[in-house]
């Protein structure tokens, strides 16, 4: 009698758990899934019995290597319009804050999303989320911040839990709310996070449709006692915290993302020694954002040498927004990983698997294929799993499975 429902056979694994192996990899490998869970790994020559006997359904790889799921735990997914006429201008010599302080930036994306209608933002995230999961993304995190009133910000954070439910991908909603001071608070920044604490964080809360709360920390959004205001609020209501961090100076970010106890602090380009020590020190990941750092034309690097020195999980993001990262290909992120950041393959590879994972919270339950965790697993036709980095505009990407179904997002 058939011990698990499927199982994947003729060819390898990359795990990517920890261990002596680069990749965690296992050549002629086999993985089983029970009941959505992965439920044995090693060598299909110590399978129990013949394949046939051991599933209920087998599956050959023809040759492929099978990785984890990816996960893209920094995306602005949900949003109305474009910033084409801002990508003009900086090619033109503007810079992002130049932009930003004369009224463009992330303030003409909040009118564009106010005016749109929910059906016209469910419409254009699943065009752009459809493009993720073609190359293998199987949990994502979606941020609000285009909103910046309640109204709106329930609007696309409730648009993001129903995008998940349509596609198969498990979506994890962050509201965003300090990410700038909408045209009614102009001004006043401390009165906009007076209104984030007492009505904006409370409302979204009691919905349930927050798993986390971030903020963006830098001289023209937020100070830090601007966030921790939010931050206090954010553990009041038991939900945990991540942080846009030190991308244009080094604001003490990632100390305040350290202290906080946060899940991530995410850009990292102007954080000192002392902000890596303290991301180490807390347990909070770094997330690298290479697609912002392309678009802007930045030239300070993230401190990769010092992170991956002291210890601290890198994992890396799309950052899909309309303004400063407009991409929709984890696997050029990890390929821009390589070149501008110098990340090795295998640091790209667990960027995007096991310490994305760790961003949003989620090591216990996926970013590795080991038993017991979630069967989100993608079938790649590579020859080797660096492979993944090392081609620009090519998608080798041949199954994608979330919970051990094939999901797709058209």
């Amino acid at each position: 009698m058939a011990q698990w429902d499927s199982l994947w056979i003729n060819g390898h694994v990359a795990t990517m758990a920890r261990g002596a192996a680069p990749y965690g990899a296992i050549r002629d490998g086999a993985v089983a899934v029970e009941g959505g869970r992965i439920a044995w790994v090693g060598r299909q020559s110590d399978l129990p019995d013949k394949p046939q006997r051991c599933a209920g359904s087998v599956h050959s790889l023809d040759g492929a290597w099978l990785t984890p799921g990816l996960i893209d735990c920094h995306t602005h997914l949900i949003f109305a319009g474009n910033r084409i006429a801002e990508f003009e201008a900086r090619c033109n010599g503007a810079s992002y804050e130049q932009i930003a302080r004369r009224g463009g930036g992330i303030l003409a994306t909040v009118a564009a999303t106010r005016a749109a209608s929910t059906a016209e933002l469910l419409a254009s995230a699943r065009l752009r989320l459809a493009s993720l999961v073609s190359e293998g993304v199987t949990t994502l995190e979606i941020k609000s911040g285009y909103g910046l009133d309640l109204a709106t910000e329930r609007r696309i954070l409730a648009t993001a839990r129903e995008l998940g439910q349509q596609c198969g991908v498990d979506i994890r909603t962050t509201y965003l709310g300090a990410h700038a001071v909408p045209t009614e608070f102009a001004g006043r920044p401390d009165d906009y996070v007076a209104f984030i604490c007492d009505k904006v964080l409370p409302a979204l809360a009691a919905d349930g449709l927050i798993d986390a709360v971030d903020a963006y920390c830098e001289t023209i959004a937020f100070d830090a006692a601007q966030v921790e205001r939010v931050f206090n609020r954010a553990r009041e209501l038991d939900l945990p915290v991540k942080l846009h961090a030190d991308q244009l100076s080094d604001s003490g970010g990632a100390a305040l993302a350290a202290r906080s106890a946060a899940l991530s602090a995410d850009h990292l380009e102007y954080t000192g020694t002392a902000g890596v020590k303290a991301l180490a020190a807390s347990g909070t990941a770094a997330v690298l954002l290479p697609g912002a750092f392309y678009t802007l034309g930045e030239s300070q690097l993230p401190p990769v040498a010092a992170l991956r020195h002291h210890g601290v999980p890198m994992a890396i993001a799309t950052d899909c927004n309309p303004g400063s990262s407009p991409s929709l290909s984890l696997l050029l992120m990890m390929n821009m990983g390589c070149h501008l950041f110098h990340l090795t393959p295998e640091e790209c590879l667990a960027g995007v698997t096991r310490c994305a994972a760790q961003a949003l919270g989620l090591e216990g339950d996926r970013g590795t294929l080991t038993t017991g965790k979630r069967a989100d697993m993608v079938a790649w036709k590579i020859s080797e799993p660096a492979e993944l980095s090392y081609w620009l505009g090519h998608n080798p990407m041949v199954n994608v499975m979330a919970g051990g179904r094939r999901i797709g997002a058209a």
